[in-house]
């Protein structure tokens, strides 16, 4: 029997995270009935509505009946996020699909093949290389979700260097995020938060180069120095055993000669380098802002079935790779959509903002560094509900801002607490979209993800505090 293309959820890693995400489904239900309803009054500043900090009140209590804290993964698809959620539902389907058919018609081999063999040699030299660059499409032009079509190709590349899967997540997804979270100039991250703390756009670059070195350093130590040990002793692998079969199928890829794969890869190439192009340019044009996600989806997809045509597969052969990459994925959905549900059971149960005004009470009284690692914990405690970066913003900054004031802390700091905690938690909780879409990719369980980062997190977090610390010091403006 032929081994199906593209990637496929495993059984494991599915039961794995749904039973986290019902765990955390009823913690957000139980919420719902032990913390009190409250609100702040909404209003709208340069366009976007945002919270008045001095409005806080009580509301009638509003628990969400149980039943309807495992009805809300259904009920997402119609509520005030659906189009984002079916948007991402279906990126996540044309993707699959035309990865799997650059496996089933060999481009996919071959496209790896001419790389190993002109890189093979200098391989710890191109995982910087690609780590490098994944980082600075985070940090210059707040790119995320969108690289998603790129991790399973840097998924195949790994395979095909000799490591697992867990080393292609570092060098695109993974990096992706540590460039997100020590932003330079992350329109989405730093320009809305600066925005709402009234700060000149991307003020505070010569500070935030400094940290993009510091974290790049350390996430390139943490791939080298895993990478290295699987070429010590693959057994040392996270996920060895569950990913032996992607790595038979690509550990020996050898570059063919064959004309129609030659052109198909040209063809997926020019692809790869309009997707590029498009992530930068959606950071400064309005239209690619706002359709990036499904333009870099429908652009995957054309590659991969544009690229098996021009390599000769038949339409039979297409068309089973587009089944096989469907079917592999389609585990995944039901996850996104329990995720998307915490969200809808803490905003119907109005508690949110109770849990926002009893944080705040935290900075009062409280010394500069206390009051930044509190707006830093915060952040990083708040993503597990909420995970965009923009809309948390919209939320925190406002009731923030003054409290931090009154603790010393200047605008700049308060923007750049709030960045690291949004964005180094975006890839720690199953709660996140990206997170499920990738690990799902990789036929990796949350667990063993768990298992591989945490070390990469444990150097991350004392380093961004240590400049927290020196940004309190310096007194980190312009105010």
């Amino acid at each position: 029997m032929d081994e199906k293309a593209g990637a496929q959820i495993s059984r494991k890693a599915f039961i794995q995270t749904f039973i986290i995400l019902l765990l955390i489904i009823t913690f957000a239900g139980i919420l719902t009935r032990v913390v009190p309803a409250g609100s702040y009054d909404r209003v709208e500043q340069n366009g976007q509505m945002v919270i008045a900090p001095t409005t806080y009140h009580q509301l009638a209590s509003n628990p969400l009946p149980i039943w309807r804290w495992f009805t809300a993964p259904i009920e997402v698809l119609w509520g005030p996020d659906s189009l984002m959620i079916i948007t991402i539902i279906i990126f996540i389907l044309l993707v699959s699909g035309g990865f799997a058919v650059l496996d089933k018609s060999g481009i996919l081999k071959a496209v790896l093949g001419r790389i190993v063999k002109k890189f093979g040699s200098q391989k710890y030299l191109l995982l910087l290389a690609i780590t490098l660059v994944f980082m600075l499409l985070g940090a210059f032009f707040g790119i995320f979700e969108e690289v998603v079509p790129l991790v399973p190709l840097m998924i195949a590349l790994s395979y095909s260097m000799g490591w697992d899967a867990l080393v292609g997540l570092g060098m695109s997804i993974l990096a992706t995020n540590m460039g997100f979270s020590a932003a330079i100039s992350n329109p989405f991250t730093i320009g809305v938060a600066q925005k709402l703390a009234g700060l000149p756009l991307f003020s505070g670059t010569w500070f935030r180069v400094p940290v993009f070195i510091a974290i790049y350093a350390l996430t390139a130590f943490f791939l080298v120095s895993y990478a290295r040990k699987i070429d010590r002793n693959p057994e040392a692998s996270y996920c060895y055993g569950d990913d032996q079969r992607e790595r038979d199928r690509f550990k020996s890829v050898s570059f063919e000669s064959n004309a129609n794969l030659t052109r198909a890869g040209v063809f997926l190439g020019v692809i790869v380098v309009l997707i590029v192009l498009v992530l930068v340019l959606s950071s400064s044009v309005a239209f690619l802002s706002d359709y990036a996600l499904p333009i870099v989806g429908l652009l995957f997809f054309f590659g991969g079935v544009g690229a098996g045509w021009i390599s000769g597969a038949n339409s039979k052969l297409i068309g089973q790779g587009l089944l096989e990459g469907v079917g592999g994925m389609a585990p995944g959905i039901p996850l996104l959509l329990m995720a998307a549900s915490i969200k809808l059971i803490i905003t119907n149960g109005e508690v949110m903002d109770t849990i926002l005004h009893s944080s705040s009470g935290f900075l009062q009284n409280t010394s500069p560094l206390a009051s930044v690692l509190i707006i830093y914990a915060l952040a990083l405690v708040i993503e597990l509900l909420i995970s965009s970066g923009s809309a948390k913003a919209l939320l925190m900054i406002p009731i923030l801002l003054p409290l931090a004031q009154m603790a010393g802390v200047t605008n700049q700091l308060l923007v750049t607490a709030y960045c690291f905690g949004d964005g180094f938690s975006n890839l720690a909780y199953p709660t996140n979209a990206v997170l499920l879409i990738s690990i799902g990719l990789a036929s990796v369980s949350y667990g063993k993800w768990l298992k591989f980062t945490w070390k990469l997190w444990a150097m991350v977090i004392p380093a961004t505090v240590l400049f927290l610390y020196i940004g309190i010091l310096i007194h980190l403006g312009p105010f």
